[in-house]
């Protein structure tokens, strides 16, 4: 699944959340990425630097405490979740498929058995053995009912299931019980290649009801459908704060950590929980953060790539952004270079423009689909409403029919940097015409703004959660997906991306899944921005924590080195 983060400012409040990562198929350099404030890297950074560390390297007890804000939706595989969501599931949900730095699949023996794939007559078949021992926290057996109930929540037939991603799901026609309950058979129309990201975590069938998928996780989490070497210790509602403690139903390897605990703190206090000895791990998003951070004793800056991309959103449903030429202007109106710039200030970074939503420019099949399709040229731009008939007023500001271009930006909390990127924005738009209003918001809104499609425009990111950035071509673009927050896509686009689900050889699904993206960025509403470096404080000492990529290390392997 790909999960949404905050937007820019709250940014730092999403990544320090993140304690690993994962997103596409290919081949990635060792650090592919240059440093330095030179000419832009040709492709973005690949390092790694997270300390990784065998199981019996790791001490025996201890406590690992991060900063977090949190949301309200808890199901990741609801629309409405973000980056949170994921990463909170993690520490008390079976983690079933994980995925290496360079995005290998792994499979977790604590639930996986066996996992055979098989191709007859054209159609692909998995069968998942499950390990024996696999039971939820409430007895429930995990078996190939909860395959099932995964599958059928997540296919997009029931409509009232508010789920993000359907594609992949729907191309199974069945799940089925093999040679016994601990069995599961999944059968496809055609061959999926990315087959295994649809069931990297399962859900609880109880969990699996229309009403439990979208309602049940809503400000609340649910140990007892959990399963891991963690559970819920506490979970206090009003504070935020979150802390698991090692799970005496679990069956592998025990937690080495005694405690893990969330506290919630925006992006600035959590900045100065870190220099107080308060948290051990703090994201760093700007050069400001990384000076505050760099200076503390018993700290180990880690710095590598990035599984993140940063976007601007232009909603197509609001009234200012219905026609397609005003929107085209808009993002031609955009100096890329001169944002990344701003987010990259004294961060010793360069990366290449991304190109797409889908991979990431040190990916095997990656395409720049943005530059085929969205340039930088604002005199273009204003001829553009000159021909759509947005005149220019006494005070510059285009006007049609008596009403001026005025669109929101939506801008969430405090941090400098992000004022400075809206800002950015507005100096941009206003000599062509287009007048920004900078709208501020509380970071504990992000999830509803996203939800209600509450803005204009908007700059929010995502990160990969697996490596098979084409299976989420409908995600972002399909017309009927909550996750499609720009509102645009045709019926026509959708049957294509449907069409490429089912291309059997996972180069030429990607291949074609660039070909339809660059049709759905020519609706001018979405604009890939930058990806930035992955950079964390964290206590000296600190195992498999840091800047992974795609690798997911278990949470029985996160504590303290010996």
């Amino acid at each position: 699944m790909r999960s949404t983060i905050a937007s820019a400012a709250a940014l730092t409040a999403a990544l320090a959340l993140t304690v690993t990562a994962c997103s596409s198929s290919g081949s990635s350099a060792p650090d592919a990425g240059k440093r330095g404030t030179g000419a832009a890297s040709a492709v973005a950074s690949a390092k790694v630097d997270y300390n990784p560390q065998p199981y019996n390297n790791i001490k025996d007890g201890g406590t690992y405490t991060t900063p977090g804000t949190f949301d309200d939706q808890g199901n990741p595989f609801n629309a409405n979740a973000t980056l949170t969501a994921t990463r909170v599931w993690f520490w008390y949900n079976p983690d079933v498929i994980t995925y290496s730095p360079t995005g290998e699949v792994q499979y977790n023996p604590d639930y996986l058995s066996d996992v055979k794939v098989t191709v007859n007559g054209g159609n692909q078949r998995v069968i998942l053995t499950l390990n024996p021992k696999a039971t939820y926290n409430d007895g429930t057996p995990i078996n190939w009912k909860a395959v099932k109930a995964t599958w059928q929540a997540n296919n997009g037939t029931d409509k009232d299931y508010n789920a993000s991603n359907t594609e992949g799901y729907r191309n199974i026609t069945s799940v089925t019980r093999g040679t016994d309950d601990k069995q599961a058979v999944i059968d496809f129309k055609g061959v999926d290649p990315w087959w295994s990201s649809l069931f990297t975590t399962f859900l609880h069938p109880k969990a699996a009801t229309v009403a439990h998928f979208n309602d049940a996780y809503v400000k609340k989490a649910h140990p007892e459908w959990g399963a891991g070497p963690y559970t819920v210790g506490t979970f206090d509602t009003k504070s935020g704060n979150l802390t698991f403690v090692r799970n005496p139903k679990w069956w592998g390897k025990k937690g080495k950590l005694d405690k893990r605990i969330y506290v919630n703190l925006d992006s600035a206090a959590a900045i100065n929980a870190f220099k107080n000895g308060q948290v051990d791990y703090a994201s760093t998003g700007s050069a400001e953060d990384l000076k505050q951070i760099s200076g503390v004793n018993g700290t180990e800056i880690r710095r590598g790539g990035s599984p993140f991309e940063y976007s601007l959103y232009v909603n197509a449903k609001s009234t200012a952004l219905k026609d397609i030429q005003v929107r085209k202007a808009l993002l031609e109106s955009i100096d890329r270079a001169q944002i990344a710039k701003i987010q990259f200030q004294g961060l010793d970074y360069s990366e290449a423009l991304p190109g797409s939503a889908l991979l990431y420019s040190f990916q095997k099949g990656y395409s720049d689909n943005v530059s085929s399709v969205v340039k930088y040229a604002p005199d273009d731009a204003k001829k553009i409403l000159d021909a759509a008939g947005w005149k220019a007023g006494s005070d510059g500001i285009r006007q049609k029919n008596g009403a001026k271009l005025t669109v929101g930006y939506t801008l969430l909390g405090d941090d400098p940097l992000d004022k400075a990127t809206a800002n950015a924005f507005a100096a941009m738009l206003k000599p062509v015409g287009i007048q920004v209003d900078i709208k501020k918001a509380d970071e504990a809104d992000f999830s509803k703004i996203l939800s209600e499609r509450d803005f204009d425009l908007f700059l929010s990111g995502n990160r990969s959660t697996d490596p098979f950035g084409a299976r989420y071509l409908y995600q972002f673009y399909g017309t009927d997906s909550d996750s499609n927050l720009t509102g645009t896509g045709t019926p026509d686009l959708d049957r294509e991306i449907h069409a490429a689900s089912q291309i059997s050889d996972a180069g030429k699904q990607t291949a074609q899944a660039n070909t339809i993206e660059r049709k759905e960025l020519a609706q001018y509403a979405f604009l890939p921005l930058f990806s930035g470096p992955s950079i964390y404080a964290v206590k000296k000492g600190l195992a498999n924590v840091g800047a992974t990529i795609f690798a997911t290390p278990l949470p029985e392997t996160v504590g303290w080195q010996k």
